[in-house]
């Protein structure tokens, strides 16, 4: 007989399958700084210019270049418009918040023995969020052929019918925690079918394991609710140096923090005389959260007075990571001619082990060409090969197979960013463009992304006032569940921000 671990708290202490998949490495290895407006209205093309906070997340060289100790604050307003497609129907989402997104300063000492080379250092700090998760949306639409019965059904398929069900005696709580401790969260969901009766032992003995479906027919009404919150936190310690004011270094000590929060619901109804369920609503609820640390290495060089060049290495960013989930489960159907309402509601949290997520690293090439004090050129290129994401422990069976599919759908991607600023008096004119390859292999599946920027600051002296604008599109083809139903819905985002800098000599 199994025994209860915990009724309202269920550890998965035998399995890490979860949801765990090539959708999270990407999530976790994507590293947009939002940072100053400078640099934003620029599209971050900074990586050989510096002087900027938010440059040392480029290059970590361009602290250096700072002449006087300096520090900024920056407040954004970020929006996503999508319209999405699913089957017959398009709607369309809109989703905004507003963000202290950048915080930091750096602090320059200036050698005083006049005969040295090494003409100063800088000590910085700063805070950038890399990444917001704040979107929803509903994709809604009659989908031809596929119920969600084919989810639990796949998941069902194989098991034996006393590691889904519950014992006798049992609450479903109990035995939706006990399964999922014992045999894994596969099980939880053949679990959820059987007690909400979308599926059916062919046999009603603890050694089938084949079942038949409850939905069956086409032209299945659903309606897919998806809610996200949280962030990518990036804290970066700046280290750098200068030699004869030629050549810049610098190191960056970079702690990442991650919290993601994820609802869905999908609500499914149909008509068919072959189906006894006619309605299943289905709730998961997910949260993220982990630290991590990566480190960088960036030199500048000035080549001439107004000719730069810069080159970066960033580390792979090595998370420590944890989840917890939640599900919910509700089904109308026909028996003897009535409507029978059936809840499954395990009011049980798993939380599971924690595991390791290593990103992949990244080359940034920059180039310069500073006019005097009228303005500038810039422009950076940039590496990253997603498929050497790696989830961790290797050993793990489920991690093994997960590191192969990674490397099987994810390529190395490239992005430029092309800037450039020209300054009249206290007043400063900026723009920019920016493009990022697909991290999939299939661009259909996941597009490139494309944006530009706009940008004005003005002087006050010690004191600078500096506002940009900029928008991006990209189009993904979203894959509801990862078995069974498996159809995607085609979201076509566009994604706007505002951003506020007030930056201060200190």
């Amino acid at each position: 007989m199994k025994k209860l671990l915990m009724l309202s708290i269920g550890l998965m202490s035998t399995s890490y399958i979860l949801a765990q998949d090539i959708a999270d490495a990407v999530r976790y290895s994507m590293d947009e700084i939002q940072g100053t407006a400078r640099f934003r209205s620029m599209s971050g093309a900074f990586g050989a210019l510096g002087g900027d906070i938010s440059s040392v997340n480029i290059n970590p060289a361009g602290s250096a270049i700072f002449n006087n100790s300096h520090a900024s604050l920056s407040l954004g307003i970020f929006n996503t418009n999508s319209d999405i497609s699913y089957f017959n129907n398009t709607n369309s989402s809109s989703d905004s918040n507003i963000d202290l997104n950048q915080l930091g300063a750096a602090f320059v000492f200036r050698n005083t023995n006049v005969d040295s080379r090494w003409k100063k250092f800088s000590l910085s700090v700063a805070y950038d969020r890399s990444a917001d998760f704040d979107d929803d949306w509903v994709a809604n639409g009659i989908n031809p052929n596929t119920s969600i019965v084919e989810y639990f059904h796949a998941y069902a398929d194989g098991q034996r019918l006393d590691e889904i069900s519950a014992l006798p005696g049992e609450t479903l709580s109990e035995a939706y925690n006990e399964i999922g401790s014992f045999y894994g969260f596969g099980n939880q969901q053949a679990f959820l079918g059987f007690e909400g009766f979308i599926i059916d032992p062919i046999n009603d003995t603890n050694e089938n394991t084949e079942y038949i479906q409850n939905i069956n027919g086409t032209n299945f009404n659903q309606e897919y609710t998806y809610a996200s919150r949280g962030y990518n936190g990036k804290l970066a310690f700046n280290f750098a140096t200068s030699y004869d004011d030629k050549f810049f270094f610098g190191i960056n000590l970079n702690s990442h923090f991650i919290n993601y929060e994820r609802i869905t619901f999908l609500s499914e109804a149909n008509s068919n005389s072959s189906s006894t369920v006619t309605n299943v609503d289905f709730e998961n609820n997910l949260l993220t959260t982990g630290s991590g640390f990566s480190f960088q290495l960036g030199g500048i060089a000035k080549l001439t007075e107004e000719f730069r060049v810069g080159l970066a290495y960033n580390s792979p960013t090595w998370f420590r990571i944890s989840d917890e989930t939640s599900q919910y489960l509700a089904t109308t159907r026909i028996e003897n001619g009535s409507n029978i309402n059936q809840i499954v509601n395990p009011n049980v949290l798993n939380i599971f082990p924690e595991y390791k997520l290593q990103t992949p690293g990244k080359i940034t090439g920059s180039l310069a060409y500073v006019f005097g004090k009228k303005g500038l050129l810039s422009f950076d290129y940039s590496i990253k090969d997603y498929a050497s994401a790696k989830f961790r422990p290797t050993n793990d069976v489920f991690f093994s197979e997960l590191n192969n599919a990674v490397n099987n759908t994810l390529d190395s991607a490239t992005s430029y960013r092309l800037g450039g600023e020209y300054r009249y008096k206290k007043l400063s004119f900026r723009g920019g463009y920016r493009f990022e390859e697909s991290p999939y292999k299939d661009d259909n599946f996941y597009g490139n992304l494309n944006g530009y920027s706009l940008g004005l600051g003005y002087s006050f002296g010690d004191f600078n006032l500096d506002l940009a604008f900029s928008q991006s599109e990209r189009d993904i083809k979203y894959q509801l569940y990862s078995v069974g139903l498996t159809d995607s819905a085609l979201i076509q985002s566009k994604f706007t921000d505002v951003i506020l800098t007030m930056a201060f000599r200190i």
